[in-house]
């Protein structure tokens, strides 16, 4: 079974789009959305009632909570806030229907699903947290792999019981150890925050026991220039194109 794995399309549906056209070409089985569909770009309304379309399982991400929570805004950082607020009127009925039901992790495929950090955390960072707490996390996950997003960076993190192991997770194909427990980050498909700004995501290959970071190109100026057109603040634009 091949699994696609994909997070943080934050409103990109032309990056959407191109990776929905790479899965097809790789042929997986079934896709999973770790969350935060909204927010930063310009097209929140289209990507989420394409997942929807598509029966996507998907998981909520602090943007969608933010969307219909705003008491979490005091959370955000002043243009993250400013683009979600613009966000929200952005979304039909339909769309905030579907994220009023997300819920916080998803448990198939004998993998386990979060945004941030497992077992449920919708905002904590994965860089973020220490190695005591990433050990107690794998200690309680009943499975061996576990996808998170959140920080728009593609890790591999993995566990022999006794030590964490970090590692980049490169482009290709990166082959796991069965004895262990990982945490994958899943990356970005709608704003990498890494050198290389193409649409990113992951295909997790249970027989072969193989990770594939998938690097997709896309209309990048395209989407910068709609996020202008739309009024969102332009460091989400920036972000696209340079790094950081």
């Amino acid at each position: 079974m091949r699994l696609a794995v994909i997070s943080d399309i934050h409103g990109n549906l032309d990056a959407f789009r191109r990776v929905l056209e790479d899965m097809d070409r790789s042929m997986v089985d079934a896709v999973v959305c770790l969350g935060d569909a909204i927010g930063y770009g310009p097209e929140p309304d289209q990507v989420v009632s394409l997942i929807d379309d598509l029966k996507v399982p998907a998981i909520i991400g602090n943007h969608e909570l933010a969307a219909i929570e705003p008491a979490c805004l005091r959370e955000f950082n002043p243009p993250a806030r400013a683009s979600i607020e613009m966000t929200m009127g952005m979304l039909s009925e339909r769309s905030l229907h579907f994220i009023r039901a997300l819920q916080p992790y998803h448990i198939g495929w004998k993998c386990h699903f979060v945004h941030g950090f497992p077992p449920d955390s919708i905002d904590t960072y994965l860089h973020g947290v220490s190695k005591e707490r990433l050990e107690s996390a794998f200690h309680l996950l009943d499975q061996k792999i576990c996808f998170a997003g959140h920080t728009h960076l593609l890790e591999i993190i993995g566990f022999d019981g006794r030590q964490v192991i970090h590692a980049p997770l490169p482009q290709g194909v990166v082959g796991l150890e069965r004895p262990l427990k990982y945490i994958i980050n899943a990356g970005s498909v709608g704003q990498p925050r890494d050198a290389d700004k193409r649409a990113k995501y992951v295909i997790w290959d249970d027989a072969a026991y193989t990770i594939e970071a998938r690097f997709v190109s896309y209309d990048i100026w395209a989407v910068y220039h709609k996020i202008l057109q739309a009024g969102l603040p332009r460091v989400h634009a920036d972000r696209l194109i340079f790094r950081g």
